[in-house]
């Protein structure tokens, strides 16, 4: 019996008899379906490349961007409060490296990266600056383009000399760069600054000498017309005088006034502070060195033991309270005064009454002596040590 079947190209054959053999012999596959010319073209195998290619470096790139995102953004390194300073006209490279090198970041790269995708490049400001424990790089970039740098207090005493303002700067380590010349006596406002690491010495004594021409001008022009002041530079070598003669806020206006009558009166001023200028200059009296007689009647154009007037210059910086007492004086006919023996002064208004506190202040000192010489004396060396009751 013969069967029809479908052959390989499609048409119905005839099944005819054969033997064992040969119907165990392998027959010919199906000839496979031709290939379009376009799928052979070697321009669509390259863009296949290509495209697989290029959508393998976007998965890298995503998961680059991913990872540096969370970096930026996660939580930093630190495990403690850190400073940094950030050195002037440094560059974003310079700046990552030191964070990277002081383990305040965890790649000077991605910080880079960050802050100039961030367009913070620009803005980044000198100064130091302190990060807080796993600060992340984006708050590293917020706080050193906000440019709040850690700040750093400089003293300035009131009453203090040029002299005295100039070694306190030279020793501030917080400071860079050489002191100028010497400013004229007077011309520095007594304060205490906040400054940042790296400021100049330079650029705080100008700006010690700007603050102290505005609180002047200031004081100036709101002055009793009254004053027997001539000008300005009259004005503050009075100021610095009073300055240097008492610390209380309580009795400035009035030994002020004592100086403006003298002056008015054509009397000397008799302040021991401009002998004291006058012999040894801004670095003031050694501690152990007394006020001689001879220092008294010295002729200097300070001591006004000796001139007429006012000196011819400041003999400290005075601060803001000192010169309102001399633009504002108490009123008062007092002519002289003398140390209490408790840190204040006793006034007058004549000699007699002047000499007669003078004579009290002397016995107050001598008694003052007198008790700091007994408790310096050595205990007797023949004492027995007291008995103990058992």
């Amino acid at each position: 019996m013969t069967d029809d079947y479908r052959g390989g190209d499609g048409r119905d054959q005839k099944l005819l008899p054969q033997s064992a053999a040969a119907s165990l012999r392998p027959r010919p596959a199906p000839v496979p379906p031709r290939r379009s010319r376009g799928s052979r073209n070697q321009v669509v195998v390259f863009f296949n490349l290509i495209f697989s290619v290029a959508m393998l470096v976007a998965l890298v790139a995503v998961g680059i961007v991913s990872w540096g995102r969370s970096q930026f953004y996660g939580q930093g390194p630190l495990t403690t409060s850190a400073s940094y300073v950030v050195p002037r006209n440094s560059g974003l490279e310079t700046i990552a490296r030191g964070l990277e090198r002081e383990g305040i970041i965890s790649s000077a790269s991605v910080f880079e990266y960050g802050v100039r995708l961030s367009s913070a490049d620009a803005g980044l400001k000198a100064g130091e600056y302190g990060f807080e424990p796993g600060s992340s790089m984006f708050d590293v970039m917020e706080k050193i383009r906000s440019g709040q740098s850690v700040l750093h207090s400089v003293a300035i005493p009131e009453g203090w000399t040029v002299k005295q303002a100039y070694d306190r700067l030279a020793a501030e380590t917080v400071l860079t760069g050489d002191l100028p010349p010497m400013v004229p006596e007077g011309t520095l406002r007594t304060d205490t600054y906040r400054v940042q690491r790296g400021m100049t010495r330079a650029e705080l004594v100008a700006r010690m000498q700007a603050a102290q021409t505005a609180l002047v001008e200031e004081v100036w022009a709101r002055r009793d017309s009254d004053i027997a002041i001539k000008d300005i530079g009259e004005f503050v070598t009075l100021a610095s005088i009073v300055e240097r003669e008492t610390g209380r806020a309580d009795e400035r206006s009035r030994v002020a006034a004592v100086f403006l009558n003298r002056l008015k009166k054509g009397m000397r001023l008799q302040s021991d502070p401009t002998i004291i200028y006058g012999i040894w200059g801004g670095s003031g009296k050694p501690s152990d060195e007394p006020i001689r007689q001879s220092h008294i009647k010295d002729e200097n154009p300070y001591n006004t033991y000796v001139i007429k007037g006012l000196p011819p210059g400041p003999i400290a910086n005075p601060g803001r309270a000192a010169l309102e007492a001399v633009a504002n004086p108490s009123e008062t006919d007092d002519v002289y005064f003398v140390a209490d023996g408790t840190g204040g002064h006793v006034f007058a208004k004549t000699l007699d009454e002047h000499n007669a506190n003078v004579r009290r202040y002397r016995a107050i000192e001598r008694a003052q002596n007198a008790a700091a010489d007994a408790a310096a004396e050595p205990a007797d060396a023949g004492a027995k040590d007291p008995v103990v009751a058992q």
